[in-house]
Formats: C-alpha cells, structure tokens, sequence
C-alpha cells in the first residue's frame, strides 16, 4: 500500500469512499503496482475482495503482496479474499481433466461469442453471499487485466458489457468498489478505425468509470529516478470544487512501495 497515493487520493484504509469504479490503464509503461497497491489496500480496509488474476498466478501476487506487508494467503483462509487464476483456470478448460473441479467462471473460453455471463456469475456469487464466518466491509472487485479478455477471443462489445454488470452490481447494488486493469498497445494510439482494438476498450470504460489513473512512460524518455508518470483524473466529483479535474504525477516503484511527486520535485521513498 502506498501512503502517498492515498493522500493524493485523499483516502485511507479507515474511510474508504464506497460506490467508486476506478481505472487504471498504461501505454509504453507498467500499471501493476498500481493493482498491488489497491489490493493490499483493500485487504488492509477490511474488505471483501474478488480478485480476477488473469495475468499471473497467485504465488505472484502472494509474493508481492508480502513485500507490502500484506498475506494473501491468510486472506484467502479468512475467506476475506477470491481468487480467480485465470492462468490455470484457462488451462483446465482448453484441456479438460476428468479430475477437474475448476469453477465454470472461464467457460466462454469453449464458446467466446456467448459472452461472460459464466465470469460476471462467479463475481456476483463471491461477492454476494451472506454466509461468512466473519463480517467484512463493503465488497471489491479487481481485474488484473480485462485487456487479456481480448486476447482470448472475447468482443469489445462483449468486455464493456460485462464491465457495466460488474458496476452495477458491485457498485451500485452492492455499495462496493471496481478496480480494473485495461492495456493500450502503442501501434494502435494513432488507428481509430479499429473498433475491436484497445483504444476503444478505453474509452469504453473510461465513460463508465469515476477515476482513472492512466500510467505512461516519460515524454523525454528514460530515467534512472523516474520510472514514469501517472495521470489522475476525477470523472465525476462528489462535491464540486473538492478536487481538481485532473493532476499529473511523477513515480519511481522501490521494492517495498512507490514514490508520487509533482513534476520538478524531489521524491519521498515510502
């Protein structure tokens, strides 16, 4: 968990805003940290989490997780953490097993043009039962990354679709948080004509959202200091004049945290 993005945020574990749906996005750079960051985050806050793994295997995000001072894998035992593998999850459908006991959440891997009703079903269930051993705050769910559903065949159309029910769901219906991850390839910046490409997955998800935190590379290229910038961007303010549109940050990710200054400021290590 990063304390000064939380500043910049203005929020804490203690008293996190309830009903946000944010995005975060990268081109020429890396956003992870910024995923690792929420989910410590959110487990910090005593959160319900359905986590969506697409990318990497859980060993991974365990490990990161640790290095911010956070267990996913006694998350996981509380049953205050859902992990979707999505890496061995795919696997276990492309190439069946009779001993399989996988979830059925990648089912639309055998038929891409069904949509993910089958996904959308198993976050609703995560987030939705009331048979808990303990009480846990307002749900969240993170994707890490929705570009990847793309990649697996999966429609634009199809993957804002499933955005908006997670929204409304999670959002609206259930007074919790979305946080998602969504790639923009670097060839496609200038191409607006493809309309099954990653810009229009963006700005798709973009109107939907109420923060984004989009993370680029730095115009002048690279630096040993800064390993780039961060643009945040309040979509729709709950109090006018309580935050300013848009702010522009520098960042350098150390082992155990990041640092966020303003452009032509020196950098505290967190």
């Amino acid at each position: 968990m990063f304390t000064e993005l939380n500043s910049i945020l203005n929020t804490t574990p203690d008293s996190i805003t309830q009903g946000e749906f944010i995005l975060i996005s990268d081109r020429q750079s890396d956003a992870s940290f910024l995923i690792h960051h929420f989910l410590s985050f959110y487990l910090r806050a005593r959160c319900k989490v359905c986590f969506l793994g697409l990318v990497q295997s859980f060993n991974h995000y365990h490990a990161v997780s640790q290095r911010l001072g956070v267990s996913l894998l006694q998350a996981k035992e509380k049953g205050q953490l859902v992990f979707l593998e999505g890496l061995s999850e795919s696997l276990s459908v492309l190439i069946p097993q009779e001993s399989n006991t996988g979830s059925k959440a990648m089912d639309f891997l055998r038929d891409p043009a069904a949509g993910l009703k089958s996904l959308y079903e198993f976050i609703r269930s995560s987030l939705s039962s009331s048979d808990e051993a303990e009480e846990w705050g307002p749900p969240v769910l993170l994707v890490d990354d929705l570009s990847v559903l793309q990649s697996l065949g999966v429609s634009v159309g199809a993957v804002l679709d499933f955005s908006h029910y997670c929204r409304a769901t999670v959002c609206s219906l259930l007074k919790g948080n979305v946080v998602m991850l969504t790639r923009c390839d670097v060839e496609e910046e200038e191409d607006d004509g493809d309309d099954e490409g990653s810009e229009r997955l963006l700005k798709g998800l973009t109107h939907q959202c109420s923060l984004t935190l989009h993370v680029q590379g730095l115009p002048t290229g690279y630096c040993r200091d800064i390993h780039g910038q961060v643009e945040v961007c309040w979509r729709r303010k709950q109090d006018v004049g309580q935050h300013t549109p848009k702010k522009l940050f520098q960042y350098k990710v150390h082992d155990k945290g990041a640092s966020f200054f303003a452009p032509g400021t020196s950098s505290a290590v967190l």
